[in-house]
């Protein structure tokens, strides 16, 4: 496991422990950030923790040209009972992933630090969110690194059953009208696997995260 310093270095992912961690330490600065997630790295740890950096052997993602909406959900996003914007609250969203109450879990590794950081990404446009609206109330959404060709997703919630599964498809469907090759949803589990998402290996997760830059 390597130990980072102040220089702005990742070692090859192939270093990588069995469940994927790479990298202890460092910092969460903008260009750090944008280097990790440019090769196909990400932050991942609780408030008692270091930064950890994760690339896992076996990465979630969904094909935005390939995706099928699920005719359940699709009755409901035709219901027109929700409204979805793109980036125009994002602060809203990423503070709402962050203390929003989820079975299971006792905290958030949305730590200060890391939602500081993300805003900073957002700012200089590196950051995206899509917003879910009912009766004019932020109701859910999601928010990511954006690459170009792909959108790395981080975390998402939702206050009424099924909003964020309509952000997760608006922002899929917006992802096939911009010719993007790839979502990313880093790390397997049941909820994304529902929603459509599968596995690839890193090393096909490598080749295509390069072949869009």
């Amino acid at each position: 496991m390597y130990f980072l310093s102040k220089e702005l270095y990742f070692p090859p992912v192939s270093e990588a422990s069995p469940e994927g961690i790479l990298a202890v330490g460092g910092d969460l600065s903008t260009d750090r950030l944008l280097l990790a997630y440019r090769n196909g790295i990400f932050p991942w740890f609780d408030d008692d923790e270091p930064i950890l950096w994760w690339s896992p052997p076996q990465r979630m993602v969904v094909n935005p040209n390939a995706y099928k909406v699920a005719k359940s959900l699709r009755k409901i996003i035709n219901r027109a009972v929700f409204s979805v914007t793109f980036n125009t609250a994002f602060e809203q969203v990423i503070t709402h992933c962050q203390t929003i109450k989820r079975k299971g879990q006792k905290g958030t590794w949305i730590t200060p630090t890391m939602l500081e950081a993300y805003l900073k990404l957002h700012e200089l446009g590196h950051a995206q969110s899509v917003e879910v609206w009912q009766d004019q109330q932020l109701v859910g959404g999601l928010y990511g690194v954006d690459l170009g060709k792909v959108f790395c997703g981080e975390s998402m919630f939702s206050k009424v059953p099924n909003a964020s599964k309509v952000a997760f498809v608006s922002l899929i469907q917006k992802l096939k009208d911009e010719n993007y090759m790839l979502l990313d949803c880093q790390v397997h589990n049941d909820h994304l696997e529902k929603l459509g998402a599968f596995e690839i290996s890193r090393t096909n997760y490598l080749k295509i995260l390069k072949s869009s830059f």
